[in-house]
């Protein structure tokens, strides 16, 4: 396909582009996923769904000229009664939340998104992923775009399922080809970068789902954002179909290093060694324990993505924080995600796999403290602390995945991949269902502060305590054969030294360049 002239140069920007093209892909269905919690007030209204309560509606008051808060009466007929110089200033319908809201943004996506996840993550180990990945993205992108369509609450729940099953094979097979394309040095910042787009689509939910319905475009309210997330979607479904190519499939991490110590590795003493199923590498300790603690961090970020809009809305009515929160997830989250690919990658080559779980570890333990604040205070500093919190929380997702695919042989990596995001969001995706309960009980506030905060503390010690599980660098002998390339510097997996194996003398690891 690239060959000669103007080609040639640009075969070398490629795989930058494949970043690029799957980053957005993945941002456009990270935004119908979260576009829900932003525009579940306007949409509760519209297709009458969760609970009811009483809301301030005029938006020149602030709180403290209310001679009684809204939010504090609790029925229909004091809330329509207070008046402020003789007009009303509360209103009684539905304020978005509730077991319905929550169901729809959580079990809703997550039941289908897990199961058609491990799936596709088989699939992705079995055949052409670009392909599949291409259709993954057609079928989420049609499902976001009839969102704007529906007439009844059950409609939105079935086409949240149709998206979720589209969107999960986003991650499993986006991350098994960008692996592919890019070396070592460079994985972690690369996968942090495409694992920004969940908090660059929740991000820019923010002032899509605030301010867009306002604008009541052609009398359609809050479907205007369905609608032109579905229209760039097809687009970027096309670009992915025609232009998206399979990479070359390449043994990286320690099952690099492993292959590098000689010999055919699939034999020893004369005998063919038994192949590493998926069931051998999801039962290790440390694929265990990291998969909980990833669980856990997940849980208390999705609590927070679920209920961040409709908190602050809550609890500072009289505030906009929209473009605050937007710039938050988008601005300081990236740089966040960026900074943490960039250490793991830099003390990777040093300490070995370790290294990025003690970036994980530190980074969400310094996250903890300022996660609390960003609940406690009141708008101005609840969003400092949130832009502290999110620099250093949202440094873990690229680095998780990055330390996952280092350590699985590269025969089942999808799967595992697939699997590993299976367990984390049915966990970490169902468990802020609890929020609406435990709020019921002992308050919305506390019930954030557990869910979103509390588990950020607790995944850090997770985190911890998995990093002694992990290997530390190995440094691979001088090539015996003159022959030979230098090879890089692995990391050991002895769990897997007698995985299949194509060539009968270690070769290095194949470059960058992006083939056919």
């Amino acid at each position: 396909m690239f060959q000669g002239g103007i080609w040639t140069k640009l075969e070398g920007f490629y795989k930058w582009y494949v970043l690029g093209l799957v980053s957005v892909g993945y941002i456009l269905g990270e935004l119908g996923h979260y576009l829900i919690g932003t525009t579940s007030k306007v949409t509760a209204e519209d297709l009458h769904y969760g609970d009811k309560s009483c809301m301030l509606n005029a938006t020149h008051l602030t709180l403290s000229q209310l001679p009684v808060v809204c939010e504090n009466v609790n029925s229909t007929d004091i809330c329509e009664s207070l008046t402020l110089n003789g007009s009303r200033y509360c209103e009684w319908g539905y304020n978005g939340l509730g077991i319905d809201y929550q169901v729809l943004a959580g079990p809703a996506f997550m039941a289908v998104f897990t199961v058609v996840g491990v799936i596709l993550g088989v699939v992705a180990d079995k055949y052409n992923r670009a392909r599949v990945l291409s259709v993954c993205t057609l079928v989420f992108v049609i499902a976001i775009l009839l969102m704007g369509t529906v007439k009844e609450y059950w409609h939105l729940v079935i086409l949240r399922m149709i998206m979720a099953a589209g969107e999960s094979g986003c991650n499993p097979l986006a991350t098994g080809i960008l692996t592919d394309l890019f070396p070592e040095h460079q994985r972690a910042l690369v996968l942090s970068i495409f694992n920004w787009g969940i908090y660059g689509g929740y991000g820019i939910a923010f002032p899509v789902g605030r301010y867009i319905p306002d604008v009541n475009a052609w009398g359609l309210s809050w479907r205007v954002c369905y609608y032109g997330a579905g229209i760039i979607g097809l687009v970027i479904s096309l670009l992915t179909f025609l232009t998206l190519r399979e990479p070359e499939r390449t043994t990286i991490g320690e099952e690099g290093a492993g292959n590098n110590k000689g010999g055919d590795s699939t034999l020893e003493a004369g005998k063919k060694m038994p192949q590493v199923t998926i069931w051998h590498v999801i039962a290790q300790p440390r694929i265990l324990l990291l998969c909980i603690a990833a669980s856990i961090r997940h849980c208390g970020g999705m609590c927070f993505a679920y209920n961040a809009d409709l908190y602050y809305r809550d609890y500072f009515p009289d505030v906009d924080l929209g473009w605050w929160l937007f710039a938050v997830t988008v601005g300081i989250g990236s740089v966040g995600v960026v900074v943490g690919g960039v250490i793991s990658d830099k003390f990777v080559a040093k300490m070995g796999v370790r290294s990025r779980v003690l970036v994980l570890a530190i980074s969400q333990l310094i996250a903890t403290l300022p996660a609390f604040g960003s609940v406690i205070f009141g708008p101005l500093w609840a969003m400092i602390t949130l832009a502290i919190s999110y620099f250093f929380a949202e440094m873990w997702f690229g680095i998780v995945f990055a330390i996952l695919v280092e350590i699985v042989p590269l025969s089942v990596r999808s799967t595992t991949v697939g699997v590993f995001l299976f367990v984390m969001n049915n966990v970490g995706g169902n468990l802020p269902i609890l929020v609406d309960p435990v709020s019921k009980a002992i308050g919305y506030r506390e019930a954030i502060m557990i869910f979103y905060a509390g588990f950020y503390g607790i995944s850090s010690i997770m985190f911890f305590l998995t990093m002694f599980l992990m290997d530390g660098p190995v440094e691979t002998a001088a090539p015996s054969d003159p022959l030979d390339h230098p090879k890089p510097i692995g990391l050991d997996n002895r769990a897997f030294t007698h995985d299949e194996a194509k060539t009968e003398r270690g070769l290095p690891l194949p470059d960058d360049r992006s083939r056919l």
